[in-house]
């Protein structure tokens, strides 16, 4: 008998997981993931995990199919050459194939004082670490969440709802995604709750000491905690492995999510940049790419041509405590519509969101090959339209 065939996964967050479980449905081949943690991150739910309502972790066991052996270190490099990836404990491991799934965290904060003196909250580390805060500050004690998008809402609804005296520093609009109307439907709610909106131009963040956060219109807020959601930043393994990246740090594919540089290497989830026109960061296209990215491998297993990814929106879930949410719709290609569900209605579609996508991992581990999703139907005339353009614009995605 021939020895199987070996696929790493670096990442065990929604695209790896989903990855592995769907390479299971071929007896060749032998998956191991490599994840910094030994539980699975439900990163939807950190800012649950800050305001105490939920732990925002489960167990692999649950998520990760029995056949796949999970390795709990870090990647510190790649070596596409020799095939192998090393460890931060200092062994190696070799692949035949090897699915780039490093997710995102946070970016690094240019804003004077704010890696200093703020909490980003984009990994579990990160919001435990702000957990403890939180409990020491008094009940009354100024509260600053700076970056209104979906986390930054959460994280303010949440902190709100729990009586905590809340400001949302927007740097510009709240809810960039969402339509006009969803967008009032978010205002009101997080007024209700008693959160101060700082939006407009003038409310762009320059300063942040260990008491006060001042923003550009000269206004100076009192802040006995901040907390920082402005921006996601990508693991730089790619970058310090000498494989080709975009401009943020995620991987360069073509359209079958391949690395321009390596066939044997297949990105996806938030670290992959298909044509460099990569999709937008969220656990409803990581599951989608971490199943494309296995079907690309398992392709080129079977000899056969792997296909480009196709993938549609729905529109994006925003919690406002546990009592209220809003599911703003969008078109397949993820540009949101006029219609939105708010209120309780809207909380239950959020929480069903973030138990659906569990279950859904769950399922591939049990059934692997079965999950499937909702297709798009302008990226083909995205890309032409960029090649026509912009000539040079094709050859990121081309190999």
């Amino acid at each position: 008998m021939s020895e199987k065939i070996q696929v790493v996964v670096v990442g065990g967050g929604y695209a790896g997981v989903m990855a592995a479980n769907r390479l299971t449905q071929c007896d060749d081949v032998a998956v191991t993931v490599v994840n910094p943690r030994a539980r699975f991150v439900e990163r939807i739910r950190l800012h649950q995990l800050v305001g105490g309502t939920d732990d925002a972790v489960a167990e692999y066991g649950d998520v990760l199919a029995a056949g796949v052996r999970l390795v709990v270190d870090t990647v510190t490099g790649i070596d596409a050459a020799g095939r192998t990836v090393a460890l931060g404990g200092g062994d190696t491991i070799g692949y035949d194939y090897l699915i780039y799934a490093v997710g995102s965290g946070s970016a690094a904060p240019r804003v004077p004082g704010a890696a200093e003196f703020a909490y980003p909250i984009a990994s579990l580390e990160e919001a435990q670490r702000l957990g403890p805060v939180l409990d020491a500050a008094a009940a009354t004690a100024a509260v600053t969440v700076v970056g209104a998008g979906p986390t930054g809402i959460e994280t303010a609804a949440e902190l709100a709802e729990q009586g905590r005296a809340v400001s949302l520093v927007c740097g510009d609009v709240l809810g960039p995604y969402l339509h006009a109307r969803g967008r009032r439907a978010v205002t009101k709610r997080l007024t209700a709750l008693g959160v101060t909106i700082l939006d407009g131009p003038d409310a762009k963040v320059v300063e942040v000491t260990a008491e006060s956060v001042r923003l550009s219109g000269g206004h100076v807020l009192r802040s006995a905690v901040t907390i920082w959601t402005a921006g996601f930043g990508v693991p730089d393994l790619a970058t310090r492995s000498g494989l080709r990246t975009d401009a943020v740090g995620r991987l360069l594919t073509d359209e079958t999510l391949t690395s321009i540089d390596d066939d044997r290497i297949v990105a996806a989830g938030d670290s992959a940049a298909p044509s460099n026109l990569p999709f937008r960061m969220s656990c409803q296209a990581a599951g989608p790419l971490g199943a494309h990215a296995a079907d690309t491998i398992l392709h080129r297993i079977a000899d056969e041509r792997p296909t480009p990814i196709d993938l549609g929106f729905a529109g994006q879930c925003i919690s406002l405590g546990r009592h209220a949410g809003v599911f703003q719709f969008a078109d397949k290609d993820d540009a949101a519509k006029w219609f939105h569900l708010g209120g309780r209605p809207g909380a239950k579609v959020k929480e069903f969101v973030c138990g659906h996508t569990i279950k859904q991992l769950a399922t591939e581990a049990r059934k692997p090959g079965t999950h499937t999703w909702a297709k798009g139907d302008q990226r083909a005339q995205l890309l032409r339209d960029r090649t026509d353009t912009d000539p040079a614009a094709a050859t990121a995605g081309r190999r």
